[in-house]
This record gives structure tokens, C-alpha cells and sequence, in this order.
């Protein structure tokens, strides 16, 4: 199954907790991960931030102002955010394809803007910023049923379907046949589950693959790899891999 890697946290910093954690099995086809980051005393510089394509849909809660929250995701390359020198965030990883698009404005990036969407993001901020992750997790939990509960989030055959047979796909033809689809309807139906077109997708499956241990499965060769790792997250593997902790 699809097994993204959001988040690159820089080596060198200590002052620095992440902490990512599934949620309830009745939740796994919806939901990645529930995940915190946080500081635990005042860095000394701003914290750049490496956040990998990985085609997830995020609802983001910042700890540190309730007013701050919202339902984002990434493009298909990788984006370096500057979280400041102190900072809470709690996020609900959404997997690819279960949010339903147009019922709710989705942003690129981080959210830095109150919210002022139809969703109680605000009132469920509040609620977690009295609590410790482990009772947060519960709240988060609550919020994703209520959202299934109203559709808003719904599991997405085509994508289950593409991830069961990651080792198979090559190339937009053989996802299009995993998914039982002609390409034309694969193009319809990612663009508007995921936000990706079938090439975009395609690539950030195969970045993603590449991150949990194995190119081969997405590469035809290294030198391949190396300019499609650095294409997509501005590193070479080796550079990559000896800045961040992923």
C-alpha cells in the first residue's frame, strides 16, 4: 500500500519534536496519519521546513493561535515553509483522493491565514490546545467520522486500486489499467479526486517510492533517479539524505 513520507526534518536541530501516529484501524482507508510538530524551546533561527509532495490532502490546526487552521496540500514538487522560531502545528494526513473537491477551499502550503471556511476548525483548535497528543488523537478522530459522516471525505476505489498494485505501475498506461479505466477517465477522475493529472501523480508515486528504500521500482536507471529526485525536492539523493532525517 501507498506509504507517503510528508516531512524532512532537518538533522541539526534538537529543539524539535515530530511525532506521527495511524489512526484508528476503522479510519486507515481515509486517513494516513494523525502527526504533531512542534518546538520545545525558542530556536535560535527561523526553521525551514521540507515538505515532500506525497499528494495528501492536510487539515492543519496551529496550536499557537486558534484562529489559524485550514485544508491544504502540495503540488508536485517539494516546498521548503519557514515555520518562524516557535511553532505547534497538529495535522490530520488525509490519503489521496478521499477529500472531496470544491466543497471546501483547499490551499497550497501552509496555512498562515484565520480560517474562515463552513467547517468547525476553529472550535476543534480550541478544543485540542487543552489536551496532550494522546488525548488529541481522539478529538481528530471524532472530527475525520463526522466528516465521513457528511461525505466530505470518502474512500476512493481508484486510488485503493493504484496502490495495490504500486510494484506494477511503470507508466500513466498501467495505472490507467490497475484502476480499470481508460486513460481519459483516469485523467477526469484523479484531476478531480487528487488535484494531480495522471503525469503528476505518477510522479510523486514514484518519489515516494524511491523515499521508502527501493528507485528500482520507479526508475529505469540511477542517473534517472537522481534528476527526478532532484526535479522534484531541489537535492540530490545523497545531499537530501544527509540534510534531512525522513
Amino acid at each position: 500500500m501507498y506509504n507517503p513520507k510528508g516531512n524532512s526534518k532537518e538533522k541539526t536541530v534538537q529543539s524539535l519534536q515530530f511525532v506521527e501516529v495511524e489512526p484508528p484501524s476503522h479510519l486507515r482507508g481515509f486517513v494516513h496519519r494523525f502527526l504533531e510538530l512542534k518546538t520545545n524551546d525558542t530556536l535560535s533561527d527561523d526553521y525551514r521546513f521540507h515538505a515532500l509532495p506525497d499528494a495528501c490532502t492536510y487539515i492543519v490546526f496551529d496550536q499557537l493561535d486558534s484562529k489559524i487552521a485550514g485544508v491544504t496540500k502540495l503540488r508536485a514538487s517539494s516546498e521548503e515553509l519557514n515555520l518562524g522560531k516557535a511553532f505547534h502545528y497538529i495535522n490530520i494526513r488525509f490519503l489521496p483522493g478521499v477529500w472531496q473537491g470544491g466543497r471546501e477551499p483547499v490551499d497550497y502550503g501552509m496555512v498562515d491565514n484565520p480560517y474562515s471556511g463552513d467547517l468547525p476548525l476553529i472550535e476543534i483548535n480550541h478544543s485540542l490546545s487543552s489536551r496532550d497528543f494522546a488525548a488529541k488523537q481522539s478529538v481528530l478522530a471524532e472530527f475525520v467520522e463526522s466528516l465521513i459522516d457528511s461525505n466530505l471525505v470518502v474512500a476512493n476505489l481508484v486510488t485503493e486500486k493504484i496502490f495495490l498494485h504500486l510494484d506494477e505501475i511503470y507508466s500513466v498506461s498501467d495505472m490507467a489499467a490497475a484502476a480499470d479505466l481508460s486513460p481519459r477517465q483516469l485523467q477526469r477522475t484523479l484531476k478531480r479526486t487528487t488535484g494531480f493529472a495522471p503525469h503528476d501523480f505518477l510522479k510523486v508515486l514514484r518519489l515516494q517510492q524511491a523515499l521508502n528504500g527501493d528507485p528500482s521500482l520507479s526508475y529505469a536507471d540511477q542517473s534517472h533517479f537522481i534528476h527526478s529526485f532532484r526535479k522534484a525536492t531541489g537535492y540530490t539523493p545523497g545531499r537530501f539524505s544527509r540534510k534531512f532525517d525522513v
